[in-house]
């Protein structure tokens, strides 16, 4: 089974085709409107207003060396199985923003699946990009900015090195951990209130 994750690594990607030095990724759950949405945004090269218009279209691509691109479309489509939408913004030589919006109770829903292994990967493996990791569930949230670890570490540690990795794996693993155990605390409270 696919996983929204995936979906983010496609989107991200294609900020990186596209010379982006900063990319956003911010995922906003709210269990009471029933509602995620999954924000990918970027400073790259952008797109015209025609180009923004079919970069849904599976037969549009930018790219020379592939034809069809998929990621956009794929994501656009699962958005659109669950009742949610896809809305792309780019500005040529500004950037792109790429956002869906999900409701989570629908039947065809897909799983966000392992973000943080996403996140992971597309900081360790692009050192020369900076990435901001946001992730919020109702009135809680996280960031995780990777120029502020720059500034922490320094030129000469790479946010690939063995340790850096660990580190940001076990604060995206605890702070994931934190959201959803908050999260659920205060379902239960407000559950046990109406009753009350």
């Amino acid at each position: 089974m696919r996983e929204l994750s995936l979906n983010v690594m496609d989107i991200a990607q294609n900020s990186i085709s596209a010379g982006a030095k900063l990319i956003v990724i911010d995922i906003c759950e709210n269990t009471h409107a029933d509602s995620l949405t999954i924000t990918v945004a970027d400073n790259g090269a952008g797109m015209t207003a025609e180009q923004a218009a079919c970069a849904a279209d599976p037969f549009f691509t930018t790219r020379e060396t592939r034809r069809v691109g998929l990621g956009v479309p794929l994501f656009k489509m699962e958005a659109e199985m669950t009742g949610g939408s896809l809305e792309i913004t780019s500005e040529k030589g500004v950037g792109t923003t790429v956002t869906a919006k999900f409701v989570p109770s629908h039947v065809d829903m897909i799983p966000l699946g392992d973000i943080n292994s996403t996140v992971l990967l597309l900081i360790t493996c692009n050192e020369d990009r900076d990435f901001v990791y946001h992730r919020r569930v109702d009135l809680r949230e996280f960031t995780l900015d990777t120029r502020e670890l720059r500034a922490v570490l320094g030129n000469e540690v790479k946010l690939s090195s063995p340790e850096v990795t660990e580190w940001i794996k076990g604060y995206l693993t605890e702070q994931t951990q934190r959201l959803k155990e908050e999260s659920s605390d205060e379902v239960f409270r407000g559950t046990s209130g109406d009753k009350g």
